[in-house]
């Protein structure tokens, strides 16, 4: 360490002869994300073994060059870390996945400044971040409400954040939600297909909104089993739009079970959301599928029902 530098050797491989310049230090320090690499080069922290400065990440290079590196100590979160127990489905020192219980809030955000999974993950992930974009952090590539229950995965590298971040781009996450609805459904299954946007009466609710307005959305979804007065489905998403099932499912009539933002439950249910004391949206993250960003490995994760959903499903499947 020189200062709050961290000085690293970087040695351009045959493979990357021709290359540009922040290409072949993503190759070299693979802990890195390219586009982190063309900020500290920009910025001057890039230099050769003579000590001259490079600035251009177009820069071409040759295989057997070497380069000196300096990062700058990441900048201390705007979170405050807070030690909230995680149930931790899977860890390495590049991501985690957690299975997040209902109640707790993804981000901190305005009304929610602590207590959030961000916080729990900077107690956990302590002296384990390297700095995504230059800050000490967990990297955020997708979120679940707070009411909403089930698995959620965080970058803890630059170069997971951005790897996990594409393949959310490209819709190939395999991600796969349980849901009960009111009334019951009539197809065995069927697809969604909107355009989603911010409802124009309502800031804090999304809504269905005529093309070319809002963003694409595609729910698959499939009927599990009938109930009485309501349904247990499986979801799966093509897109990952804010309220996206929450949204579709009211769209075709039949809101979640619980939910005090998109839908009213019947009157058969009102009874047993009060005596269950069941107050959220009946929803739940249970499979969590991609490509580990950095080895390449094929995971899936798959979390059950929690206990305030099964007490629910049974109280509904008579």
């Amino acid at each position: 360490m020189t200062g709050a530098l961290s000085t690293l050797e970087a040695r351009i491989s045959v493979e990357a002869d021709g290359w540009r310049l922040d290409r072949a230090l993503a190759a070299a320090l693979p802990q890195f994300s390219r586009e982190r690499l063309k900020k500290l080069i920009a910025s001057g922290h890039v230099r050769t073994t003579d000590g001259a400065e490079i600035r251009d990440p177009r820069s071409a290079v040759e295989s057997g060059q070497n380069y000196t590196v300096s990062v700058p100590a990441p900048e201390p979160a705007e979170a405050r870390a807070q030690n909230i127990p995680l149930d931790i489905v899977f860890e390495d020192e590049h991501l985690i996945v957690i299975d997040k219980p209902a109640g707790l809030v993804v981000h901190p955000a305005a009304g929610n400044a602590d207590g959030t999974l961000v916080n729990a993950l900077l107690h956990h992930c302590a002296g384990n971040l390297s700095g995504i974009g230059g800050v000490a952090r967990p990297g955020i590539v997708h979120r679940i409400d707070k009411d909403t229950s089930g698995l959620i995965v965080a970058a803890k590298t630059d170069k997971a954040h951005e790897g996990l971040a594409k393949q959310f781009a490209a819709h190939s996450i395999d991600r796969v939600y349980n849901a009960i609805v009111n009334k019951v459904v009539n197809k065995s299954e069927d697809k969604i297909e909107t355009n989603l946007a911010r409802s124009s009466h309502n800031r804090q609710k999304m809504a269905v909104v005529e093309p070319p307005k809002g963003k694409h959305a595609v729910t698959h979804y499939r009927r599990l089993r009938a109930l009485n007065d309501a349904t247990l489905i499986e979801c799966r998403l093509e897109t990952g739009r804010t309220h996206q099932i929450r949204v579709h499912m009211a769209h075709i009539g039949h809101p979640l079970v619980g939910d005090p933002v998109y839908g009213k439950p019947r009157p058969a249910l009102k009874d047993i959301l009060k005596r269950l004391d069941f107050k959220r949206q009946a929803l739940h993250a249970k499979r969590l599928g991609f490509t580990h960003p950095v080895t390449s490995e094929a995971l899936a994760f798959e979390s059950d029902l929690p206990v305030d959903i099964q007490e629910l499903f049974r109280a509904l499947n008579v």
